[in-house]
């Protein structure tokens, strides 16, 4: 894991190379305010002031220089100096007006690369960024490595990352903060979490389904439940997925990747909580003991479940898990989960589908996601299609014929599980970047915890 703390540092007056941001709209002031010197190297380079436009400027000595970038984005926003991040030589450097803040994370983000399998990645000093702000290099640091230890499992493929590793990410976590660490598999899982044993039970040895469950924080204060849905490969089961859609399913435990890194922020910030943290962690094949289509499927809550696809088994195992965190009356649950493609048809990569049985909960998700630069987007739980998950012959089905408002009706299903009165949020994610951007890259990514764990702060300050 990248040193993220040798990234940032307190501003003492320490030489540094400077760097300034301007925006597009400021231009024209900030290059009269600027000497002869600079006026003219910015006019070497033909540079009008278009976002994106840089340069190497000179600085004040014959061996010093300066950074310019024009840039759109905020100043609240993480990602504006994260290009610099990755592509300046190693050094130190300041901003040459204002504080960096926000723009930390994104630093710091920039210069993590998922390397495991990578032979031939040729090693770069660090690119060290002061500030004047040292209250925020904590938090920033910490919620750099929860966002990297996301992509780094995501990324990791399903031979190397199945149910067994999730277990020892979960019990080095656990004992990296003196949590209580619980798992249920075997018989104990069939008896207990029935769809969590279903599920997984065609999986090869080594390989079988569990549920994950940790336990941290002082019994009296207010309890939470973080929950995510650790599907380590989905092949479909038989219901079976085309080669295509099979392509991406190592990220199919992406909503566990957020569970564990949420938690490790809960614990590792000291937020004043009970937390409870539970995965369910299966891998969805195919061999001759494989759930079918038709058969029916008994849940720990005691519903029945028809199951009609066996592509749709990510709600059926967090139905056990959100009926198992339901029992202890947390005062709020939130769960990821990788679980609908019809998300994605919605709204694209960038935006978890956020589906909230509370008002005042999805407000502040919404807005902490604003403020944070970790969109969201709320979805409705409709009551109007609930109908759609009714059975014939059992208590309801896991996925509607149709095809019609997938994602509601996931969501729709877990609503069955949860308590009416406890307030919960359900983040359909997709935990996956298909494209890079500046601090960013291609491949596994955090969408929906910095706006997670920001209303978690806010909910339950220290």
């Amino acid at each position: 894991m990248t040193d993220f703390a040798s990234l940032l540092q307190p501003d003492r007056g320490q030489p540094a190379r400077s760097i300034h941001v301007v925006h597009p709209d400021r231009w024209s002031e900030w290059l009269n305010a600027q000497p002869p010197r600079i006026r003219t190297t910015v006019a070497a380079h033909r540079l009008t002031g278009k976002a994106g436009n840089r340069a190497v400027l000179p600085g004040d000595g014959p061996d010093d220089w300066a950074m310019l970038l024009v840039c759109n984005e905020g100043v609240d926003s993480p990602w504006r100096i994260a290009s610099l991040g990755e592509q300046l030589p190693e050094g130190t450097y300041r901003l040459a007006e204002g504080e960096p803040g926000a723009a930390m994370l994104g630093w710091c983000l920039a210069q993590h690369k998922f390397t495991r399998y990578r032979s031939d990645d040729p090693a770069q000093g660090p690119r060290v960024l002061l500030t004047g702000e040292p209250a925020r290099i904590v938090e920033t640091v910490a919620i750099a490595s929860a966002t990297a230890q996301v992509r780094d499992l995501v990324n990791i493929p399903a031979a190397d990352l199945g149910p067994a590793e999730l277990e020892a990410e979960a019990k080095k976590l656990a004992e990296a903060h003196s949590a209580t660490l619980t798992v249920t598999k075997g018989d104990a899982l069939v008896q207990g979490y029935p769809m969590i044993h279903t599920v997984g039970q065609a999986a090869a040895k080594g390989r079988e389904p569990r549920l994950i469950e940790l336990e941290w924080g002082d019994p009296k204060n207010p309890r939470i439940a973080i929950i995510g849905k650790g599907v380590c490969f989905d092949s479909g089961g038989l219901d079976i997925k085309t080669g295509g859609s099979m392509k991406l399913m190592k990220k199919d435990m992406g909503g566990a990747a957020h569970a564990l890194a949420l938690a490790g922020l809960v614990m590792g910030l000291r937020l004043p909580v009970r937390l409870h943290l539970l995965i369910p962690a299966v891998e969805n094949s195919i061999a001759g003991n494989a759930f079918r289509p038709g058969d029916i499927l008994r849940s720990r809550k005691g519903l029945t479940v028809e199951n009609t696809n066996t592509d749709a088994e990510g709600r059926l195992v967090l139905g056990d898990a959100l009926t198992k965190a339901a029992e202890s009356n947390p005062g709020l649950i939130l769960d990821f989960a990788t679980l609908t493609g019809a998300a994605r048809v919605a709204l694209g990569p960038d935006l978890p589908a956020t589906f909230v049985n509370d008002d005042t909960l999805a407000d502040a998700l919404l807005a902490a996601g604003s403020a944070v630069g970790d969109p969201l987007w709320r979805m409705p739980l409709w009551d109007g299609y609930d109908a759609m998950l009714d059975s014939d012959i059992a208590d309801m089905v896991n996925a509607p014929e149709g095809g019609f408002a997938g994602s509601v009706t996931a969501a729709l299903f877990l609503r069955r599980f949860v308590d009416a009165g406890t307030p919960w949020a359900h983040f359909d994610t997709f935990a996956w970047r298909p494209a890079s951007k500046p601090g960013r890259p291609k491949g596994g990514d955090a969408l929906g915890l910095r706006a997670a764990w920001a209303v978690l702060k806010g909910r339950y300050p220290g």
